[in-house]
């Protein structure tokens, strides 16, 4: 099987079979994003703990494929990082999609290097500017929460 395939399968897995799907019970954040040109609507949530660390994060909502993907896989990356990895991470998988250039971070090594595993699967999407959006919705909503422009659930 070719890289490209495989990424297109994990992409497929995680939209038809999503991880974290549905609301979080006890979560502390909450933040909603949505792609008009398309449909796709996306509520993220999150549960920190007492000392920042993402103890749970799952997402509500409909859409295509890959933002399906994205919300399903960023559920899992999320968990265990603080609130600046968490950003951290976001901010490379946005610049990988994008297409920009990789800054490199104190150690001189691309910061894209964290970037590992399931979520290279997205590098292809810039490929096709129309899915950009798709792809980043769940992860720009994670970052209104990480980055503190987020609701604070009561």
């Amino acid at each position: 099987m070719e890289l490209e395939e495989l990424y297109q399968s994990i992409i497929l897995e995680h939209s038809r079979r999503p991880r974290n799907k549905g609301p979080l019970e006890g979560a502390t954040h909450t933040a909603v994003g949505n792609n008009p040109a398309c449909g796709d609507e996306i509520a993220v949530q999150v549960r920190l703990g007492p000392t920042g660390i993402v103890e749970a994060a799952q997402f509500t909502g409909q859409g295509c494929a890959i933002s399906q993907a994205a919300a399903s896989l960023f559920t899992i990356k999320l968990k265990g990082k603080t609130q600046e990895e968490a950003c951290k991470l976001i901010r490379q998988f946005i610049e990988m999609v994008k297409g920009l250039p990789e800054e490199e971070d104190r150690s001189g090594k691309p910061s894209g290097e964290m970037l590992f595993g399931d979520l290279a699967a997205f590098a292809g999407v810039r490929k096709f500017p129309q899915r950009v959006k798709c792809a980043t919705l769940a992860p720009n909503a994670f970052y209104e929460i990480f980055a503190g422009h987020r609701s604070e659930n009561a």
